[in-house]
C-alpha cells in the first residue's frame, strides 16, 4: 500500500490510497479529480521510503466528494470585575476528497 505525506492549505496530510480526509476548502467542483502537486514523503512498501527535497515529482490524484462547513468553535473572552465579556463563533469551510491513487 502507498503512503505519501502531501501539503494543501498550510497544513501536512498523511494519507493512503482509498482514504477520504477534510482539507482546507477547495475551489473545484463536485465529483472533479484534482491533482495535489505537493508530495513530501512517499513510500510504496514497507522498506523503501523516499524523500522530496523540498518536494518530490509525483502527484496524489483525489476526488472531491463534498463541500461543507465544520462545527462552530465558540471564541469567549471574558474580564472579571470590568463588565467585558465577549463571544464570537467561526464556521471553518473544508472540502472532503477521497485519494485515488498515489503516482
Amino acid at each position: 500500500m502507498k503512503i505519501a505525506v502531501i501539503a494543501t492549505g498550510g497544513k501536512q496530510y498523511k494519507v493512503k490510497e482509498g482514504q477520504s480526509l477534510r482539507i482546507e476548502k477547495l475551489d473545484a467542483e463536485l465529483g472533479s479529480t484534482v491533482t495535489l502537486d505537493t508530495l513530501l514523503v512517499a513510500e510504496s512498501d514497507g522498506s523503501s521510503v523516499t524523500l522530496g527535497q523540498p518536494s518530490l515529482g509525483d502527484k496524489v490524484s483525489a476526488e472531491i466528494i463534498e463541500h461543507a462547513q465544520a462545527d462552530k468553535v465558540h471564541v469567549v473572552k471574558f474580564k472579571n470585575k470590568t463588565h467585558y465579556k465577549r463571544n464570537v463563533g467561526h464556521r471553518q469551510l473544508y472540502t472532503k476528497i477521497l485519494v485515488k491513487a498515489i503516482a
